[in-house]
């Protein structure tokens, strides 16, 4: 099972006051619904290919209006071959649509969300929850990006989805693909946000749980990278120092060097895989001194200059 899969089933089994459905079956009916009007009359068809969202919806129905619903089942033909369920309901469906806010005279099914459903926060979480339901999907906490999306049914329901959830501070946006319209978050924080609002306390869990793994393995990637990346600019600058003092030693009579010079030759022949902060505390045991790390750096220098003048006038 998927991670999205795992927070529906839990949203589904969510019990709720009959304010709370409503809002609720608005969200599912405006995403995944349309409506028909025929000779037989007014018609609304909502469609799902979860099985278990198939049972929520009739019993919400059923529940509310105490009408019966039709059920076709019927075999996609792409996407593994799974069932596509369209539920309708043709008695007191024009009081269903009415009382859901699905219709709009001006902007037709389902282009705006009606907000008088959505008085109190409770029905605002249920909304959401309801459009979840219907359409959305999260990453894995696991994966390489952290992703929640919703597709609805019109440009004019996104900017009204964008601003209700704004009202919980989570930010998201608008996008469309081919001919779908997407509503989407990118930070994990707003995603965890997200998943406590619409009350997937167990998916939350999941997803903190996941995501403080990941950071912390990301965090000791990073620190290893780091360290490897300083041990290996060490291993670098010493390489460089030995070659300068292997010139030195091949081009001119090392003797004459000032004492400082031999002091930094003898550490890094000693210890030729060293960093100076290494090289400075061994400086001590061999010295009767400290020699500071600046200091090291310094005389190196200064070697670095010898080697290059000595290889100059050796060319010349």
């Amino acid at each position: 099972m998927s991670f999205t899969s795992d927070a529906k089933r839990e949203l589904i089994h969510l019990e709720s006051p009959r304010c709370c459905q409503l809002a609720e079956m608005a969200a599912l009916f405006a995403v995944n619904g349309h409506l028909s009007i025929a000779q037989q009359g007014v018609s609304v068809t909502f469609q799902t290919m979860s099985l278990p969202l198939v049972r929520k919806v009739i019993a919400s129905v059923k529940s509310l209006y105490g009408v019966e619903v039709e059920i076709l089942r019927k075999q996609q033909q792409k996407l593994h071959k799974k069932n596509l369920y369209s539920l309708t309901i043709r008695d007191k469906a024009h009081a269903i649509i009415n009382e859901l806010g699905l219709m709009d005279e001006t902007k037709g099914f389902a282009q705006d969300i009606d907000t008088t459903l959505l008085v109190k926060e409770c029905d605002q979480r249920a909304f959401l929850r309801g459009v979840f339901l219907a359409s959305g999907s999260i990453n894995h906490p696991r994966s390489s990006s952290y992703h929640a999306e919703m597709t609805v049914p019109s440009h004019g329901f996104a900017r009204a989805l964008i601003e209700l959830l704004s009202d919980f501070e989570i930010p998201a946006r608008v996008h469309e693909k081919k001919r779908s319209v997407m509503v989407y978050i990118k930070e994990s924080e707003k995603i965890a946000d997200f998943l406590r609002v619409v009350g997937a306390t167990q998916a939350l869990l999941t997803f903190e749980d996941e995501r403080i793994k990941r950071d912390f393995v990301n965090s000791i990637t990073r620190v290893m990278n780091m360290e490897l990346a300083n041990q290996n600019k060490t291993l670098e600058a010493a390489d460089r120092q030995l070659k300068d003092i292997a010139v030195l030693e091949n081009l001119i009579d090392v003797a004459t060097l000032s004492d400082t010079l031999h002091e930094a030759i003898f550490l890094r022949k000693k210890y030729p895989e060293s960093s100076l902060v290494e090289l400075s505390d061994m400086s001590a045991k061999h010295f009767r001194k400290r020699i500071s790390k600046s200091g090291l750096n310094h005389r190196f220098r200064k070697l670095h200059a010898l080697a290059m003048e000595v290889l100059d006038e050796y060319n010349d």
